[in-house]
């Protein structure tokens, strides 16, 4: 794990699986329609239980970028944010990946939370290349924290080595003082 200070925030970067994550609320990599398949949204719906997706799937559809909250369930956070990362074809962009990141957040704050874990958005099936997913995320967390409200803990918690690194990189160019 590596951690950087961006007042108020602390953005920590993890290699880890975000179900199993001890955060307030956890960010689910969704399609408009909040089917739940496989990567992040799978290993969600496996550890927090089916009823995720029926909330989640009841308050759809929405426009690619916006954001939902359900419960958590089984899971250790207490929140599950579903931000639509991409339509129906399952294919995503910047645009998406910084609008969805940015509902994410408002999302948080919106709800109070402290702490909140989110995967990098859009690499998976969506197909968005991981060092434009860390540069985006990174930077939306960079203008996030001028006006976040409760958010202290930004936990960006990518699955393997080579997305870990992707993001660890591309956090030390960025936010290296």
């Amino acid at each position: 794990m590596i951690s950087f200070f961006i007042p108020p925030i602390t953005l920590e970067i993890v290699e880890g699986d975000i179900a199993a994550e001890h955060v307030d609320a956890v960010v689910n990599a969704a399609n408009t329609h909040f089917w739940m398949g496989a990567g992040v949204a799978g290993a969600l719906r496996a550890r927090g239980g089916g009823e995720i997706e029926r909330d989640a799937v009841a308050q759809g559809p929405v426009e690619p970028g916006e954001s939902v909250v359900t419960a958590g369930h089984r899971l250790a956070a207490r929140y599950v944010i579903h931000a639509a990362v991409m339509g129906q074809d399952l294919r995503t962009s910047e645009p998406l990946v910084r609008l969805a990141t940015k509902s994410a957040l408002a999302e948080a704050d919106r709800l109070g939370i402290v702490s909140v874990a989110l995967p990098a958005l859009g690499t998976g099936v969506g197909g968005f290349p991981l060092d434009a997913c860390a540069r985006t995320m990174i930077g939306v967390v960079q203008t996030f924290a001028e006006r976040a409200a409760s958010v202290r803990t930004v936990r960006l918690v990518l699955f393997g080595s080579r997305a870990y690194q992707a993001f660890a990189e591309t956090a030390r160019i960025l936010l290296a003082s």
